[in-house]
């Protein structure tokens, strides 16, 4: 076997490491914001504790996305690096930048241009 199959060989299985870790962490994540929906409803209302919910489980798949984006990431450009896979690699971004987007909305409850105005101006917090 030659260096580059060699390479290649061992760029798939860090490839499917990496995967195997986003999916495990988005499945982890929903295991653990589930048990804090039980343990939080039952001290407190179920609708906040659905909100916190929502909440956990969108951090976990957000989590499981990044992992997921850098496996696609690794498995594209170093091992088939062609314009065709490029492209299914910049439509994969794409499409999980979006959902990375609307679940950091859901979770914040604002738009991302909105945070600085929630939290005060960065003159007031003093900083430049």
């Amino acid at each position: 076997m030659d260096s580059r199959a060699l390479m290649v060989h061992a760029l798939h299985w860090i490839t499917t490491v990496i995967e195997m870790v986003g999916v495990g962490t988005i499945v982890a994540g929903a295991l653990i914001a589930t048990v804090l929906l039980i343990r939080h409803g039952m001290t407190e209302a179920w609708e906040v504790a659905l909100r916190r919910y929502r909440a956990n489980l969108g951090r976990g798949i957000l989590l499981g996305l990044e992992f997921l984006v850098a496996a696609d990431i690794v498995g594209t450009v170093a091992i088939t690096p062609t314009f065709q896979s490029l492209g299914v690699l910049a439509l994969i971004i794409l499409i999980r930048t979006f959902l990375s987007f609307s679940l950091g909305v859901e979770i914040e409850g604002q738009w991302p241009w909105r945070r600085r105005e929630a939290s005060g101006t960065d003159a007031d917090q003093g900083r430049l």
